[in-house]
């Protein structure tokens, strides 16, 4: 497909969202906010600035409380100082023609005390996953503790909360983090979701705590203002697909699709599936759930240009979404149109902590 007549450079609305193109910045944790306070810093005002050629930017994985907390360094959107450190990010994004989206997640499970004051980190029951996160160093998953009801309508709420402040801090909409392992799919997983109200058991008890945080993010903005990444085949720790993970994702999927959000993202699995309970997915997860789902669709995971042509091309989606190509390629969007060499995806060591070196100094393309 030749560049000039490229779906991937025509614009698209998401919701009630105008994009220039269907090149979308994936989320990506980086690790660059070491400050107590999780107020986004300069650093991140430039980083952002420069990759707005995107059609959409997806912020990296946000807090939406301090609960919520599951890495070192990672940003938040609960307080007014937040708010006031994202307002030069988006302001700057916008001032350079884009659009941004701030994503909202909550690790659940994929937390260590050490991140939380000493407190237990919050899930659906008290089941470890059994998985290294990011405390400075790594260290082991600790056992959560199995959250009340109390804590999940305090949970809802905190989403409610973050998606005000994301208004006034500028942003475009919210996205709602629902992938790898976090507290979304632990709630989803019967593995991990093992109790015996009403957040528990049925599919329909399952999916029912995902959908009210999608109805409180909607009831603070609007359909139109809000998306929601899933990634059914992507497992964390001891958190993998099952036999029930399918019928529940469609279940879930159906039932958003009634609620008119701007979009669906559907993450693929980086590893082979053959074997699994959704080797089916290895046809593609956007492709499979598309007839779940009428509104748009974005595609994300071991993209390239003529992957994500072929992927549009077919009505599986609407959109792509770009994760490790754009750490060192702050134009991607304007080098995939032009047919320019991409610069290589950088060594790990530079992709979470440290400062400019390995964020902001990769050159754009002349």
């Amino acid at each position: 497909m030749d560049t000039y007549d490229s779906e991937l450079f025509k614009s698209i609305k998401l919701g009630d969202v105008e994009l220039r193109n269907r090149v979308i910045m994936a989320s990506m944790s980086r690790a660059r906010t070491s400050n107590p306070e999780l107020i986004p810093t300069p650093l991140q005002v430039e980083y952002y600035k420069q990759r707005a050629s995107a059609g959409l930017i997806l912020s990296e994985g946000t807090w939406p409380s301090r609960e919520a907390i599951g890495a070192a360094d990672v940003p938040g959107l609960f307080t007014n100082k937040q708010v006031e450190g994202w307002k030069p990010v988006t302001e700057a994004v916008h001032e350079a023609g884009g659009r941004i989206f701030v994503q909202l997640g909550h690790c659940g499970a994929a937390s260590h005390s050490a991140l939380l004051g000493g407190a237990q980190p919050l899930a659906p029951s008290a089941v470890n996953l059994n998985h290294q996160v990011f405390v400075g160093g790594f260290q082991q998953t600790t056992t959560p503790r199995a959250m009340t009801a109390g804590d999940i309508a305090r949970t809802v709420e905190d989403y409610a909360q973050a998606t005000r402040l994301a208004q006034q801090a500028g942003f475009d909409g919210v996205e709602l983090h629902g992938t790898v392992g976090f507290l979304i799919p632990q709630f989803l997983s019967d593995k991990f979701n093992l109790r015996d109200d009403g957040y528990g058991g049925s599919v329909e008890n399952r999916i029912r705590f995902p959908l009210e945080i999608l109805k409180a993010m909607i009831s603070e903005w609007q359909p139109g203002r809000v998306g929601l990444k899933l990634s059914p085949a992507v497992g964390l720790g001891d958190l993998q697909p099952t036999p029930a993970t399918l019928p529940t994702y469609e279940r879930l999927i159906t039932r958003v699709a009634a609620l008119k959000i701007a979009y669906l993202q559907l993450q693929e699995s980086p590893t082979d599936l053959t074997g699994t309970p959704v080797e089916v997915l290895n046809e593609g997860t956007a492709r499979y759930f598309r007839p779940f789902f009428d509104g748009p669709i974005i595609a994300n995971g071991g993209l390239d240009k003529a992957r994500a042509e072929g992927v549009i091309a077919s009505g599986a989606a609407d959109a792509a979404a770009f994760g490790s190509l754009y750490l060192s390629n702050p134009d991607f969007a304007e080098r995939l149109q032009r047919g320019v060499p991409l610069a290589p995806v950088p060594s790990r060591e530079t992709w979470y902590g440290g400062g400019a070196a390995g964020y902001v100094d990769y050159p754009r393309e002349t």
